[in-house]
């Protein structure tokens, strides 16, 4: 199984950017799709972004289409979310995770390997 580290997270004024990254080691990274879910206080966890093994499809949430993106080096063994234009609706734990998907997927059930979560807060 992979195991994944989360980073990047912190505060920053509305209209601002963040980059996110997820670090994996264990199992061989490139058998996994990934994706990146939030989670709000009293929020249930929702789906931001997913990617697919070797990079080449993508697929957002509509709340964060053209303003979020996602991308792999799987050289590196890490996952990126650059996020641009944040709102203080963005504010979240944000967490990455892993999936023996073919393509990508929006739903966390599909998702079997959990980051611990990083922090965004954006104010206004």
């Amino acid at each position: 199984q992979v195991q994944l580290v989360e980073s990047g997270g912190g505060s920053v004024q509305a209209g601002g950017s963040l980059r996110l990254s997820c670090a994996a080691s264990g199992r061989i990274f490139s058998w996994y799709a990934m994706g990146w879910f939030r989670q709000a206080p009293g929020k249930e966890r929702e789906f931001v972004a997913a990617i697919s093994r070797s990079g080449t499809s993508r697929y957002y949430a509509e709340s964060v289409k053209g303003r979020f993106t996602i991308s792999r080096d799987n050289a590196k063994n890490t996952i990126y979310l650059q996020m641009n234009s944040l709102k203080p609706e963005d504010t979240a734990v944000y967490y990455c995770a892993a999936g023996p998907v073919t393509g990508t997927t929006h739903e966390l059930k599909q998702y079997d390997t959990w980051g611990q979560g990083t922090q965004v807060t954006v104010s206004s």
